[in-house]
């Protein structure tokens, strides 16, 4: 056997292991030739390329191994093929998009798409500027309640795609019988920040910004982990409360969550890290109190007209007082309206570490101003 023979012959065994000649739910052969993209760090969904479409599974957050959705994005400039697989079908790039979250709007607005955006749900939890103007003069639409969405103005928008986050056993109602596709959202539940980050690649193939989105992804991965490293000299980490009772319950963060994992990548040791799951869970006042009383550090957000103060938190709850970093005076609150927390923390999760190492580790950035935290007066 000669080597140009013995070449050529590796080279069919391959391209035949790569591209099946078997025809499957009415996928022809040059169709079924395809490639997967990489994808780093979430676990949620994955992306393969085939010759007439791109396929995105989205698992199952609450039971892996089982798919939660298939989508079938092909391009709304060529013909729609024959045959096709499995899957809601969406035609890209979508022009016409409403939102449920302000979250998923200001991911698209960051690719350069805020033309897209035309309709949001519970715009007053909406910070960026450019979707408030356009709430403002009319460009974008108020749909109402995520849970109670005007279904009449989704249908008069002329409604090409819903962007909605998941949640179990629950459904989308009315909407569902719309005919428009809904892309379950489900990012939140990634156990990594960069693994949130990860499905603004998806969210780009969805409004023809791929390249961008995966240039946002690798430049915020690179900063991220150049942060954390930098977080990982520090010898010492400072034990973490998070979040505040809300009602009956204290709702923590798991430790297996992105949010668990940020605070970890911080330099922190998270009091509650040992709670498996992405999820968060409900625990009472006395069960926290008697785990994190002595924390050395207390982070909370909220969302009231007023700001917190140590009197206020007080008046509050009393029992409050009873946690050291009330005492020693070390609580950092963040107003989620009055920054732009929620809008960044999805594709830029290093600038939320940048915050969390200088709270944990002042020394390691000399300097630094807050952008999301402050210290509580």
């Amino acid at each position: 056997m000669t080597r140009q023979f013995f070449i050529g012959f590796v080279f069919i065994i391959l391209m035949a292991s790569l591209c099946s000649c078997e025809s499957r739910s009415g996928v022809t052969a040059e169709t079924e030739c395809f490639k997967a993209d990489s994808v780093y760090y979430a676990k949620g969904f994955e992306i393969s390329r085939f010759d007439d479409w791109i396929i995105v599974n989205v698992r199952n957050p609450w039971d892996t191994l089982k798919t939660l959705r298939r989508y079938v994005l092909i391009d709304k400039n060529k013909p729609l093929p024959d045959s096709l697989p499995e899957g809601i079908i969406i035609r890209t790039p979508v022009e016409k998009a409403v939102f449920y979250t302000s979250v998923h709007a200001s991911m698209v607005v960051q690719m350069g798409r805020i033309d897209a955006i035309k309709g949001v749900c519970e715009i007053q939890y909406v910070t960026d500027s450019l979707i408030l103007e356009r709430i403002a003069d009319g460009r974008i639409a108020d749909i109402g309640l995520a849970t109670a969405p005007n279904i009449e103005k989704i249908i008069e928008l002329d409604t090409e795609l819903i962007i909605a986050s998941p949640y179990e056993n629950s459904g989308y109602g009315a909407a569902e019988k719309l005919g428009i596709p809904i892309v379950e959202a489900a990012d939140y539940m990634e156990n990594h920040p960069l693994g949130r980050t990860e499905w603004g690649r998806f969210y780009g193939l969805l409004f023809g910004e791929g390249e961008r989105a995966d240039s946002i992804f690798f430049a915020t991965r690179d900063r991220y982990n150049h942060l954390k490293n930098l977080a990982a000299k520090s010898e010492k980490r400072p034990r973490v409360l998070l979040e505040r009772k809300y009602g009956a319950s204290w709702i923590i963060p798991a430790g297996g969550s992105y949010i668990g994992t940020i605070h970890s990548d911080a330099g922190a040791d998270y009091i509650f890290s040992d709670f498996e799951g992405s999820e968060s869970v409900h625990q009472t006042f006395e069960s926290v109190l008697d785990r994190a009383y002595d924390a050395d550090i207390w982070l909370f957000k909220y969302d009231t007209k007023h700001e917190y103060t140590y009197d206020i938190l007080k008046d509050e709850y009393q029992p409050y007082s009873n946690f050291r970093p009330f005492k020693e005076k070390n609580i950092y609150i963040c107003h989620t309206i009055r920054t732009t927390y929620y809008d960044d923390i999805t594709l830029h999760p290093d600038r939320l570490l940048e915050d969390l190492i200088f709270i944990y580790h002042p020394e390691l950035m000399p300097g630094y101003d807050l952008r999301y935290y402050a210290p509580m007066k």
